[in-house]
């Protein structure tokens, strides 16, 4: 169990959470929320020892195995499958014991490592690796490839498969979906809900959280609050706390000002100045409710486009690729003012590249595309964040983008960001990636698109950024096409969802619910064969090792009872040349003549029934120790 008592955690001086008492226990999945900057991720580093409370306790079982998504992942030679492995440090180092024990023959040693080999289903090992990778959207011909091969995105992909493959007693997850398409977020919802261990989960992805974890701990104006269920239970008790909280401060604050009231008039009156000590007492006695703050920091709305032709961008038989290599064909498309078309599909289907190609950035391979002569296009994509430039502020970008606006009117739209005060003129580079995202998005709104194209908005976004966007998207009077895997995102904007899949974009019928069971039904057919093959060969390699610590086994009973009949042959061998011996001496007729050595006889007949009942003994352990070998198997090769 892990349990905070009255801890108290801060950085660099400033205090994040004070006086937290709660408890966690073991197999709990708990989502933990809170503003950016509340002290999430510093409560991670806590929790992994990186970071000690100012005050208070915190007790971790010290037993327990921790893992979590590490930030960088070094250009390595190593293939995906064996970096991912890695993670899991027992079964490494079981693995090197096992190679060890082979080489001296130690049987016994063999037997025991292969034994826990088993119990932490190391002959397995591979196969779950595997299907941690095909979930995350890797192909069967990624895992041989080095990672050093791999881009920046796809090598968080590799951490979270690391992680994922850890066998941890707790696992620590910061926004584990950033960079994931909708099929691999669907995937790793199936994973943690049938995660043995405990969780402890980042997310900004309110669907995600109600579908994986039971409990949210939330970081509240520095106060750290269990609250039991998923996000969409909390968002309804945290209401209904507030609006306790804001009745009783009313409530008070009507008292104050009737105390308040009375003092200020009969504080100078003799009759009434005892009156007045009184209620001055009482207010001094009396504890403050804080009024409840329920704002969010982000106001703002897409401004009205300078025009609104209609159509506003038709694809006709169009053809999309890169090169002279089609990935999408026979594309129709008519994108009008007040659409709202979510595209879906799995990994490498072709959505992010009918984005570019709607953009324009990647021209067509084949058909006719139709645009309007006042067709103004907003694409946001995360390469984009690239483009900002590191050492100017956000005012400075949006000065350079409109340079005749007024200071004042550029400061507060940049506030509708919350890009205030100093915020404003710092410069960009040290921002964290929610922060530009926010500032990519402001300047694109900023320009009055009439076509809004967004691959993956949200990522890096907190709740209440994606729900102001979410509002503001549903007023928005231009044309919207919309990649993401936040599925509320998707619910509350889209009023069409087509599917690219298999070299085409069509219109999906269905939900996404429904969506999600095609792509169960197809990744079902498509991984069987692939699934089946590792399998097999997880199977037979199992079988291989399990036979090879079987035969190890059997050698290490053999092998003492081999060396004992091989003593026991020899000392028959030399018991029998004795009594041969000692038979030809006793033969002798001199040893019975007159005046012969009487005690060298005796002795001789005493050696010689000594040598016979020891022969008889020796024999007979022979015949058992040669039973006993007979009882057990022979080894096969």
């Amino acid at each position: 169990m892990i349990a905070l008592k009255q801890l108290t955690l801060a950085r660099a001086g400033r205090p994040l959470i004070e006086g937290a008492d709660l408890q966690i226990h073991p197999g709990w999945r708990v989502g933990l929320v809170g503003a950016n900057g509340a002290g999430k991720s510093s409560l991670f580093a806590l929790l992994a020892g990186e970071l000690h409370p100012e005050n208070g306790d915190l007790y971790l079982p010290p037993a327990w195995t921790l893992a979590r998504v590490t930030q960088e992942t070094p250009a390595l030679p190593d293939a995906a499958i064996e970096f991912v492995l890695d993670g899991d440090t027992e079964l490494r180092r079981l693995e090197q014991e096992m190679a060890a024990a082979e080489a001296s023959g130690d049987g016994e040693r063999i037997a025991r490592v292969h034994a826990r080999y088993g119990d932490i289903g190391g002959y397995s090992a591979r196969a779950r690796a595997a299907e941690v990778l095909h979930g995350l959207g890797f192909a069967d011909a990624d895992f041989e490839k080095p990672v050093a091969e791999f881009s920046g995105g796809w090598r968080v992909r590799l951490n979270l498969a690391r992680a994922l493959s850890c066998r941890a007693d707790l696992l620590l997850l910061d926004e584990p979906t950033n960079h994931l398409d909708l099929d691999a977020v669907l995937w790793l919802e199936s994973w943690l809900k049938n995660l043995p261990g405990t969780l402890l989960l980042i997310s900004h992805d309110r669907d995600f959280l109600d579908a994986v974890v039971g409990h949210i701990m939330a970081i509240e104006q520095q106060r750290l609050t269990l609250y039991t269920g998923g996000y969409s239970d909390y968002e309804q008790a945290r209401a209904a706390r507030l609006a306790v909280q804001q009745a009783t401060f009313e409530a008070q604050q009507r008292q104050i000002a009737h105390l308040q009231k009375f003092i200020d008039r009969f504080k100078a009156k003799a009759s009434k100045a005892r009156q007045a000590q009184s209620r001055v007492k009482a207010l001094a006695r009396m504890e403050v409710v804080a009024a409840a703050h329920v704002d969010s920091p982000f106001h703002f709305a897409f401004r009205t486009p300078d025009n609104l032709p209609d159509p506003l961008l038709v694809l006709h038989q169009g053809q999309a690729g890169y090169g002279n290599k089609p990935l999408l064909d026979r594309l129709e498309m008519t994108l009008r003012p007040g659409c709202r078309i979510g595209l879906l599909g799995r990994n490498g289907a072709g959505k992010s590249t009918l984005i570019k190609l709607l953009a324009g950035e990647i021209p067509l391979l084949a058909g006719e595309r139709k645009e309007a002569k006042t067709l103004r296009i907003g694409y946001f994509a995360q390469h984009q964040l690239e483009q900002l430039r590191p050492d100017e502020s956000p005012l400075q970008h949006l000065q350079r983008q409109e340079p005749d606006t007024p200071e004042q009117a550029l400061r507060d739209y940049l506030g509708s960001f919350d890009f205030r005060g100093d915020m404003a003129t710092r410069p960009v580079g040290p921002f964290s990636g929610g922060e530009k995202s926010r500032l990519a998005l402001a300047l694109l709104i900023r320009t009055r698109p009439n076509l809004l194209l967004l691959d993956e908005p949200t990522n890096h976004l907190d709740l209440e950024m994606r729900e102001a966007i979410c509002f503001a998207l549903q007023d928005y009077e231009g044309g919207v096409v919309l990649v993401s895997h936040d599925r509320h995102l998707l619910r509350t904007v889209a009023d069409e969802l087509w599917l690219v899949a298999d070299g085409r974009a069509a219109l999906f019928d269905g939900d996404l619910d429904d969506y999600a069971a095609w792509l169960a039904a197809r990744k079902n057919a498509d991984q069987a064969p692939a699934a089946s093959v590792l399998e097999q060969k997880a199977e037979r390699k199992q079988k291989r090792e399990e036979e090879a610590a079987a035969r190890q086994e059997l050698l290490r009973k053999r092998r003492p009872l081999v060396k004992e009949l091989e003593q026991l042959d020899k000392q028959m061998s030399e018991l029998g040349a004795e009594a041969k011996t000692l038979e030809t001496l006793l033969a002798d007729p001199e040893l019975y003549a007159p005046g012969a050595d009487r005690k060298r006889l005796e002795a001789l007949h005493r050696r010689q029934a000594e040598v016979r009942d020891t022969l008889e003994a020796t024999e007979l352990r022979w015949l058992e120790v040669h039973e006993a070998l007979e009882a057990l198997p022979t080894p096969e090769r």
